[in-house]
This record gives structure tokens, C-alpha cells and sequence, in this order.
């Protein structure tokens, strides 16, 4: 039998082959690890032309129609997650690229925007930056959250469980999204309110929607102008759902306490922009998902992906 070639894409931490049994398959598959992103889509299809197979780490590499049209032996691509924005499916299916996914054990995300909350109303981690600069007192004051609303936007799966957090810190919640209604609220156990209540009104902001052509700059410079000058806005969902441009102007003219972004609509986040130079403004790379359990169960679907579709039977097959 033919040995297949087999790429693993921004594997940034070295864990791929580590935290799951890639020799199910080592007899057919040869795989070479990518632990850098690629300088531009031309680079990715020069470096990917050859494989067969292509292991994809959710969006941090897109997979347009140009893209397809670059890798002329592609045959599988598995993505992480059921979805992923970044691929042309139907290019994908016009190619006959059989395209796959992978199923989240959970999702770590919730408990990271707790924690960007209580950095932003704490300042935990600018505290232990002082501690270890050999500063003798503390110099930030915090606020506290219990009694404070939090204002999801977006109350799926995600959203949800987010509002059973804040609420165990004694938070009140709100909601809201273009198609929420009262009775998900209720079912939730959290208060319905209009997109402009909930920007006016709550004290942090906290979203949660799927990036798609509707939610793409859904909140933008008007909504953000509605916030109190002492609420947080914190975003862990897709970078273009906020106008970045609106929320860097928002923070550099200090109009909200501040912000907590870990997503962007170019990552990595380019080193000279302006959101590292923003002091009210707490940056972290894409943390989300970044858990050992994600990538165990992620990289170990991958290998299950490969050796079925060897056999004829792809599983969670998406396109």
C-alpha cells in the first residue's frame, strides 16, 4: 500500500503527537507536524501541495476556494470542531475533498471569561506581574462582582453555561441576541432585555454568538457608545463580531473601564498593533480551547478520523 502524506497544522504547543496514539496508523500515514503559521495563503499552498491528508487546528488556518485550488492531492481534511468557518465547504465538495470533524469533551471557554472578568475587575494578573518586579504594595484597587449585571450576548450552549457561573458569583444576568427570546431566557433562569437595555445597562458584557454573516461587526460603535463608562466589555467568541477599530477608539478615549478580548480578526495578533499598547485593555492569544483535555480529545478524533476513512467509513463526516 501507497503511504499517504499527512500534515498537522499549527500545532503552536507541540502537544499533536504527544497527546494522542498516532501509531494506529503509522503504517499507512507519513506525518510531518506544522508548529508555525504559515506567512500567507501562497506559503500554505506551497508547503501543503503534496499532502493527501491535512489535519486543521480550528480557524488558524483558512481553508478558502483558493486554497483547495493550491492542493491538488488533497484528499481528507479533518478540522477540530464541527464547524469552521474558514473552509469553503462547498469547494471542498466540488474538489471531492471528503471534510471532517472532531467533537469538544466540553467547552473551556466559560470558565476563561470568568477568569478575564475577575482580571479586569481584580487586576490578578497585573498584581503578580508587580510581585515578581519586586514592587513591596499593591497598587490597583479592584471592584467586586456580586451584585453586578452581566449582559450575555448570545445564550446558546456557551452563553448558558457562562450565566450559571456568573450567577454562582452572585451576579445578576441579562440576555440578548437577534433571535433570543423570552421563554430561552427563562429556561436559562436569566432576564431578557433589548440590545440596547443590555448595553446601557449592564456593568460587563460578555459575548457569545457563532461568527457568521449576521453577527459579523454586530456590535459596533453605537452599541459601545451606550455602555456605562465603568462597564467591561469582554470578548471570547470571534474577533470580527466586534468593530475593532470602534472598540480600540472606545478605549483609547477611555469611554468604558475597559475590555478583555481573546479573539481577533487577524491571528495571530500582529505584534505592532494597537491593542498590546492599550493599558485598559487585557489581551490573551486565543485561550479559549487551549486546555490538554481539548487537545487529547481533538488529536485523538483526528487519528480515528484518518484510520476510517482508510477503511471506507468517515466519521463525523461535515462535508
Amino acid at each position: 500500500m501507497t503511504r499517504l502524506r499527512c500534515a498537522i497544522l499549527d500545532d503552536y504547543l507541540n502537544l499533536a503527537l504527544s497527546v494522542a496514539d498516532w501509531s494506529k496508523i503509522k503504517d499507512r500515514v507519513d506525518v510531518t507536524v506544522f508548529n508555525q503559521p504559515f506567512a500567507s495563503p501562497e506559503a500554505a499552498g506551497s508547503a501543503l501541495k503534496d499532502f493527501e491528508i491535512i489535519c486543521a487546528m480550528r480557524e488558524r488556518t483558512p481553508f478558502p476556494r483558493a486554497m483547495f485550488a493550491a492542493l491538488p492531492n488533497l484528499k481528507l481534511l479533518i478540522t477540530s470542531g464541527m464547524r469552521n468557518n474558514s473552509i469553503d465547504m462547498e469547494a471542498a465538495k466540488e474538489k471531492q475533498v471528503v471534510l471532517c470533524g472532531t467533537q469538544w469533551p466540553r467547552d473551556p471557554t466559560a470558565p476563561l471569561t470568568m477568569g478575564l472578568i475577575l482580571e479586569l475587575t481584580r487586576n490578578i494578573g497585573r498584581e503578580n506581574a508587580r510581585m515578581h518586579a519586586g514592587e513591596p504594595l499593591q497598587k490597583f484597587v479592584g471592584i467586586e462582582i456580586e451584585g453586578k449585571t452581566l449582559g450575555v450576548v448570545g445564550l446558546g450552549k456557551l452563553g448558558a453555561k457562562v450565566s450559571g457561573l456568573a450567577k454562582a458569583f452572585g451576579m445578576n444576568v441579562i440576555a440578548w441576541s437577534p433571535n433570543l427570546t423570552p421563554e430561552r431566557c427563562k429556561e436559562v433562569g436569566v432576564g431578557y432585555a433589548t440590545k440596547e437595555e443590555l448595553f446601557s445597562t449592564a456593568d460587563m458584557i460578555t459575548i457569545h454568538v457563532v461568527l457568521s454573516q449576521r453577527s459579523r461587526g454586530l456590535v459596533g460603535a453605537a452599541d459601545l457608545a451606550r455602555m456605562k463608562p465603568t462597564s467591561y466589555l469582554v470578548n471570547t467568541a470571534r474577533g470580527p463580531i466586534v468593530d475593532e477599530a470602534a472598540l480600540l477608539e472606545t478605549l483609547k478615549a477611555r469611554k468604558i473601564a475597559g475590555a478583555a478580548v481573546d479573539v481577533f480578526s487577524v491571528e495571530p495578533l500582529p505584534v505592532d498593533h494597537p491593542f498590546r499598547k492599550l493599558d485598559n485593555l487585557v489581551v490573551t492569544p486565543h485561550l479559549g480551547y487551549v486546555t490538554r483535555e481539548t487537545f487529547v480529545a481533538h488529536y485523538s478524533q483526528m487519528v480515528e478520523g484518518i484510520d476510517g476513512w482508510f477503511k471506507g467509513e468517515p466519521v463525523r463526516r461535515l462535508a
